[in-house]
């Protein structure tokens, strides 16, 4: 990661609240309607692996497609996984905005796919926070 700095605390991660940028033709991903379609979102890192770029084309290849990249588009951050109820990975942490009347957008996706009613919450406007709903 070209940020780090072994001289400062912190410097073999990836630390702090950063934008992921979803990618063009990503409208129909899961998780980008879960965030409001909104063109990024702002999350919190605390990691020291990536995954390596020499092996997304094969990745996707394999059936699971990244749809958001952190902002120079070099760094993955979201995946999903095609024709599934809800596959989704991300490499920041969802859990640490989290709230149990207001859970981050990956974690409400979760438990509605578990509980049946991902379509319906897709249906409503996102753009609210998850307790007015």
């Amino acid at each position: 990661m070209p940020e780090i700095d072994k001289e400062k605390m912190g410097g073999t991660m990836r630390l702090g609240l950063r934008p992921t940028v979803f990618q063009s033709n990503t409208e129909e991903a899961v998780i980008r309607q879960l965030y409001g379609d909104e063109p990024q979102v702002l999350e919190r890192h605390r990691h020291r692996y990536e995954i390596n770029p020499e092996l997304v084309e094969d990745i996707e290849a394999a059936g699971l497609k990244f749809v958001g990249k952190d902002e120079a588009g070099e760094r993955m951050e979201i995946f999903e996984l095609d024709n599934h109820p809800f596959f989704v990975a991300t490499q920041y942490h969802p859990e640490y905005i989290s709230k149990v009347l207001d859970p981050s957008r990956p974690f409400l996706g979760l438990v509605a796919a578990a509980g049946g009613i991902l379509n319906d919450v897709l249906k409503q406007d996102l753009k609210k926070t998850a307790h007015d709903f």
